[in-house]
């Protein structure tokens, strides 16, 4: 099988981008998301039920910060992806998301202006007798509040 992780890839590891919302997350959004994922917790969206729970307001579900893209200010890519990816310098071929591992650290805010770093932890190849060689891209998203609050970690394997 060829190697097709050439020094050219690997100069890949470490780059990081740092994306920053233009306005806070904002209660619509929560809600919008909520509904869409069928998740009816009223801490979502029921003023009197949040502010008697411990976190003493509105709050995102979990997964909302990771989601989003409400952070990302670039054209839609012809693929017709809207968010964030790296253009490694590989010629044909394309994306399987291999999994994700998430930590969160406090809840998201309607009020909350999120920034987000993406950063390249590690590339390696492994061989595979139906695919031949593969890629794996291990990459982390630290997305933070603009107070510089850790929000949530999403640690993310894509195979090319």
């Amino acid at each position: 099988m060829s190697a097709r992780l050439t020094d050219e890839i690997k100069a890949w590891i470490g780059r990081e981008v740092t994306y920053a919302a233009p306005e806070e997350l904002g209660r619509a959004a929560i809600r919008y998301f909520a509904l869409a994922t069928g998740d009816d917790n009223p801490l979502y969206s029921n003023d009197e039920v949040a502010h008697a729970s411990r976190h003493g307001g509105i709050v995102a579900p979990p997964t909302l910060v990771c989601e989003t893209n409400q952070f990302y200010d670039r054209p839609m890519e012809t693929s017709g992806y809207f968010g964030h990816s790296w253009p490694l310098p590989i010629d044909g071929d394309r994306v399987i998301r291999g999994g994700n591992e998430y930590e969160f650290f406090q809840p998201v805010r309607p009020d909350d202006r999120i920034s987000v770093t993406w950063r390249i932890l590690d590339i390696y190849e492994r061989d595979s007798r139906e695919n031949g060689s593969l890629l794996f891209v291990i990459s982390e998203a630290r997305y933070v509040n603009q107070r510089g609050e850790l929000l949530a970690v999403n640690r993310e394997t894509n195979i090319r």
